[in-house]
């Protein structure tokens, strides 16, 4: 590992992996393995600080990876050390087109089984496919479904696209689900990239807007977010969407992954890594989580695209580039995956700032 060009003293930058291919999801055990899905269809480990050259896994044929698509989500199962379940999100194709999938496999040392489909026929395409999932407080998995750029699936509340969708680890419906017998959660949602809960179990979910306008919205069971009928904070007369916590304005920063920070120098923020802003955005929020009180621009332009962002149980942040990606530049090495070491120090000034 290699100390990166970081500016401030509290928090060591390491590189954990180098020379991949979109990397899209971090997640690490407890008994601290790296494990991430490459958007080109390999499931990938690290292990005592070495990247395994041999993956994990390998998905081939239905499985596609084009445009926007591809392996992307990944969580590990609550009893992942006894069990080995791995949950995985990824696009296929078949004679109708292409569909999103939630599935299950089985890790058994470091080669996984083949899957057990969960949740299937997600509507897909090119772009706006989501693609992350994440195991809630309350057990169950909670995945996030884009538009497919069919823009009006998002308000149809029979379709899956636009979503944020919620079920058991059995692919069974939770029984409180807000539309009974429906995985559908939320709706209303264009490309949702990024999950977290905060300390009280509040969701926040980010979300790609429409030629700028990207949304942290706070997410409540079978709220409306009003794609494609409202954008940032627009109202329309008659109906209730919510709106966000947060929106880029006439910016754009093309918000992916969302992790809640519970330890060290930055604990109690929700960390943004965006793919067009370049930046990891660290937002502070009110006692009430519904009110933005500050946002600041961390690693501006150092690494590029950043996909991840995932605060592991030692308190050290994960991120990952995507500048393989077709719309970034690459950098020597690319893509990386980082590791932000919290350091013992108190001083506040570790990280340049700027106002948004």
């Amino acid at each position: 590992m290699m100390n990166g060009n970081f500016p401030g003293p509290l928090f060591e930058v390491q590189t954990i992996a180098e020379n991949l291919y979109v990397p899209w999801s971090v997640e690490v055990s407890k008994d601290g393995r790296v494990f991430f899905t490459e958007r080109n269809g390999t499931l990938r480990v690290v292990e005592d600080g070495r990247l395994n050259p041999v993956p994990v896994y390998t998905f081939e044929p239905p499985f596609v990876s084009m445009g926007e698509g591809g392996l992307m989500g990944l969580a590990l199962d609550e009893d992942f050390l006894s069990n080995g379940f791995i949950y995985l999100m990824y696009n296929y194709e078949d004679d109708d087109g292409i569909y999103g999938r939630v599935v299950r496999m089985t890790i058994d040392g470091n080669t996984a089984s083949e899957e057990t489909i969960l949740l299937d026929r997600i509507p897909a395409d090119r772009i706006h496919n989501g693609g992350r999932i994440k195991i809630g407080p309350d057990g169950y998995l909670y995945i996030t479904a884009g538009d497919a750029g069919r823009r009006e699936l998002a308000q149809d509340i029979n379709s899956l696209a636009g979503k944020i969708l919620r079920i058991a680890t059995d692919g069974s419906i939770p029984p409180d689900n807000p539309f009974p017998g429906s995985p559908v959660y939320a709706l209303g949602l264009r490309n949702p990239q990024g999950l977290a809960w905060d300390d009280r179990n509040v969701l926040y979910a980010t979300d790609h807007g429409d030629s700028a306008h990207d949304e942290i919205n706070l997410i409540q069971p079978g709220g409306n977010y009003g794609w494609p009928l409202v954008k940032g904070d627009e109202e329309i007369e008659g109906y209730d969407f919510i709106k966000p916590v947060i929106h880029s304005g006439l910016n754009t920063w093309a918000p992916a992954g969302l992790t809640f920070v519970t330890e060290g120098p930055r604990s109690g923020q929700l960390l943004v890594s965006t793919l067009r802003g370049n930046v990891l955005l660290a937002i502070t929020l009110d006692e009430s989580g519904t009110q933005v009180v500050g946002v600041e621009r961390l690693l501006d332009g150092l690494y590029g695209r950043l996909r991840e962002a995932y605060e592991a149980m030692d308190g050290s942040i994960y991120i990952s580039t995507s500048n393989m990606d077709g719309r970034g530049i690459p950098y020597n090495g690319d893509d990386k995956i980082y590791r932000l070491v919290p350091n013992n120090f108190t001083r506040s000034d570790f990280w340049s700032r700027q106002s948004l």
